[in-house]
């Protein structure tokens, strides 16, 4: 099947927009966040509690997949929905931000990225013609270029280099293609607002089916993030799904929206939950803090998460202290929901001309008035 994606509602007062988008294995509505299922799991949660949960599409990644349990095992399955049981949309990363956060294991080619496994050492070259492949096995819906993604702070002169073989490396990606499934291009460009334009630009001329945004929550402020998303998302192509990749937490999400990005992907809600922290309507709060030892009310009054309806503050605590692992699901399934229904809410705001009202009310309740 041929991807599709359509615009259902604009915003009148921003660049937030409702969509959907249609894929091999079935649709996604837009706005959406996309649970990070690195190795074929959401950490901690099963493919039938993401369904529960309204994922409508998660992530996989492809240089953990490539590295364990590997293609041969993979293309067995025919992909990695049979694999592990889900029956909904699969977005892959191209692995070019895992082999950039191996900094010191990896050496940057004209014609692709040599690096040693973080497994075993072992010595591989990824070119952008074989990320495709892998992602063809791996059978994604939604496969992303191989790109170089620049730390921060980085020198323009570096950056401007890595931009334009990012760039390269998309012509060959999209050359290298067999299947119908989509490709998406990734924009990097650093925090320099020349070489985002000119990576858009040159991007959006080639045949993509969506553009995302790279490069960004790597280290620097959360001003400066904000300042080059505000810049550099008005900038991509009206017309194809927009992907801020790596973002991030509920005030980005929202921003991100106002903006008018797409999709977003992160690992904080997981991660964090298996750190103790849980996102409620009211803030964050640590689980770990001593005031809730005798708390008999749930993580978020607000919330109606199973969670939430079954489980006190201080059951959670108590499980996190003893360090059981039921302590990171119940709190990874919370954060879950807590993600996944705000972004329905947003779409929800942008469908009835409100998005704007309905970010101030909660970022206001959120951060404590």
């Amino acid at each position: 099947m041929k991807f599709k994606f359509e615009i259902l509602k604009k915003d009148k007062n921003s660049y937030a927009r409702t969509g959907k988008m249609y894929t091999n294995h079935g649709k996604v509505e837009t706005p959406i966040f996309m649970p990070v299922g690195t190795n074929a799991t959401v950490k901690a949660i099963t493919p039938e509690e993401l369904e529960e949960l309204g994922a409508q599409i998660i992530l996989n990644n492809t240089y953990h997949l490539y590295m364990r349990p590997g293609m041969d095992i993979i293309s067995k399955f025919g992909g990695t929905q049979k694999f592990m049981n889900w029956n909904k949309p699969i977005l892959t990363d191209s692995g070019g931000f895992q082999v950039f956060s191996l900094a010191a294991l990896r050496k940057i080619k004209e014609d692709g990225v040599e690096f040693n496994s973080h497994i075993d050492g072992s010595k591989h070259f990824f070119t952008p013609e074989k990320v495709i492949g892998i992602q063809e096995t791996i059978n994604s819906d939604i496969m992303m270029m191989l790109d170089i993604c620049p730390p921060y702070p980085s020198e323009k002169k570096y950056v401007e280099k890595v931009t334009k073989l990012s760039n390269k490396w998309g012509a060959l990606a999209l050359k290298a293609r067999k299947s119908d499934n989509a490709l998406f291009g990734i924009a990097q460009g650093g925090m320099y607002k020349d070489l985002r334009k000119m990576a858009i630009e040159e991007l959006s001329a080639m045949d993509f089916d969506g553009i995302a945004l790279g490069g960004l929550s790597v280290g620097e402020p959360n001003d400066l993030m904000y300042e080059m998303l505000e810049y550099t998302a008005p900038l991509l192509p009206i017309d194809k799904p927009h992907y801020l990749m790596g973002v991030g937490t509920p005030e980005d999400l929202l921003i991100g929206v106002k903006n008018g990005i797409d999709m977003f992907d992160c690992v904080i809600p997981t991660r964090n939950g298996r750190n103790g922290m849980a996102f409620t309507s009211r803030g964050t709060i640590s689980i770990k803090n001593k005031q809730y030892t005798e708390d008999m009310s749930p993580l978020d009054d607000q919330c109606q998460c199973y969670t939430c309806r079954n489980y006190s503050k201080a059951y959670i605590r108590h499980l996190f202290k003893a360090k059981e692992i039921l302590a990171a699901r119940l709190l990874s399934y919370h954060n879950l929901y807590f993600f996944l229904k705000l972004m329905e809410k947003i779409r929800a705001s942008i469908a009835e001309d409100r998005f704007l009202e309905f970010k101030k009310s909660f970022l206001i309740k959120y951060n404590g008035g």
